[in-house]
C-alpha cells in the first residue's frame, strides 16, 4: 500500500482525497475525501483573470487540506488544476500561492490529460462488471469545461470543451450582475445552443455514439441523482453507481430551469454552492443523453480525483 494525497482544483470546487492505494489488487481505500466550493473561476470567462477573493478562498481551503495531509502522513502529493487556471492571465499568482502552502506546484493540465484521469478514476472499478456494456463514454461535467472520454480497456478518444455549469451560468443566465431567477426562455435557448455547438466539437474527435454505457461524473451529475432519489441529505454511498433514466433527468432539468433560488436551495441534498449553477449543469447532462440516445446515466462518485491518486501509486 502507498499512502497518497490527490487534490483536484477546478472552476467551482477544490477537492482532496487521501487514500491507501494498492496497484497489485486495484484497491483504493479512502482515508479522507472532501470538497470545498471556492468558485475559483468566478468571472474568468468575462475578465480572463482569477479574482482576488476567489484566490483567497482557494488558498484558505489549501491551508485546511495541508493540515489533513500532514495528519494522515501521506507519502506522495499531486495537485492538479483544471479549466479556470488554464484560462487565467494571472495563473502564476495561483501557482505561487499553492506552492507556498502545500510545497508542491500545481500542474495546470490539458483537457486531454484531465479526460484521461477522469476515465481511469471512473472505470477502474467497473472493469470486472458484467452488467455494463463497453465501450464507456465517461462525461465529467465541471464548472468551466466538460470532458468526454470513450474507451473500453483503454482510451479511444478524448476531448475537452468549454461548457460547464459555472461558465454557462455566467455567460447566459446572469443579468445586471445577478443570476436570473428563474431564467427566461431566451436565456435557456442560448445555453442549449452553446452546448450543442460544444457537442459538435466533441464529436469531431471522439466517437460519442459508439458508447454503450454513459458514465457521468462530478457535482452536477451526482446532484441530479440525489434529487432523482429524493434523498433527505447528500449520501455518496447511495449516489455512487446509481442509474438515472433519461426521462427523469429531463423532468429534473426542466424543474431546475424554471425554479427559483429559494426552491432549489430547499432541496435537502443540494450543496449551497451549487444552487445557482445546477440548472446549467443538468442541461449539459440532458443534452449529452439526447445527443447519443442514452436511456440512462450511471453515476460515479469516483472521478478525476481517483485517477490522480492512481497516478501516484
Amino acid at each position: 500500500m502507498t499512502r497518497v494525497a490527490a487534490i483536484d482544483c477546478g472552476t467551482n470546487s477544490i477537492r482532496l482525497l487521501v487514500a491507501d492505494a494498492d496497484p497489485a489488487t486495484g484497491e483504493l481505500v479512502d482515508l479522507d475525501r472532501r470538497m470545498t466550493i471556492v468558485r475559483l473561476g468566478q468571472g474568468v470567462d468575462r475578465t480572463g483573470r482569477l479574482a482576488p477573493e476567489a484566490l483567497e478562498r482557494t488558498f484558505a481551503a489549501c491551508r485546511e487540506y495541508a493540515a489533513i495531509i500532514k495528519e494522515h502522513g501521506a507519502e506522495r502529493l499531486r495537485f492538479v488544476a483544471t479549466s479556470a487556471s488554464r484560462d487565467a492571465e494571472n495563473r502564476d499568482e495561483f501557482v505561487r500561492g499553492v506552492l507556498d502552502i502545500l510545497g508542491v506546484e500545481p500542474e495546470v493540465i490539458t483537457g486531454d490529460q484531465e479526460a484521461g484521469f477522469s476515465f481511469t478514476g471512473a472505470t477502474k472499478e467497473l472493469a470486472g462488471s458484467d452488467h455494463l456494456d463497453k465501450p464507456y463514454l465517461v462525461v465529467d461535467i465541471g464548472g468551466g469545461s466538460t470532458e468526454f472520454v470513450v474507451g473500453d480497456d483503454q482510451v479511444r478518444g478524448a476531448r475537452s470543451v468549454d461548457v460547464g455549469c459555472v461558465r454557462m451560468t455566467e455567460r447566459h443566465l446572469v443579468r445586471d450582475g445577478a443570476v436570473t431567477d428563474p431564467p427566461t426562455e431566451e436565456q435557456i435557448a442560448a445555453v442549449r445552443a452553446d452546448i450543442e455547438r460544444a457537442l459538435d466539437l466533441a464529436e469531431e474527435s471522439v466517437p460519442l455514439r459508439e458508447a454503450r454505457t454513459l458514465v457521468g461524473l462530478a457535482g452536477s451529475v451526482t446532484t441530479v441523482s440525489a434529487i432523482a432519489q429524493e434523498l433527505p441529505e447528500y449520501d455518496s454511498r447511495r449516489i455512487h453507481h446509481s442509474r438515472v433514466p433519461r426521462q427523469k433527468v429531463r423532468e429534473i432539468t426542466e424543474w431546475l430551469l424554471h425554479s427559483t433560488h429559494a426552491e432549489r436551495a430547499a432541496v435537502p441534498s443540494m450543496h449551497p454552492g451549487r444552487v445557482d449553477v445546477i440548472a446549467a449543469g443538468a442541461l449539459v447532462l440532458l443534452s449529452i443523453m439526447n445527443r447519443i440516445g442514452a436511456e440512462e446515466v450511471v453515476v460515479s462518485e469516483h472521478d478525476i480525483l481517483d485517477g490522480i491518486a492512481w497516478s501516484l501509486a
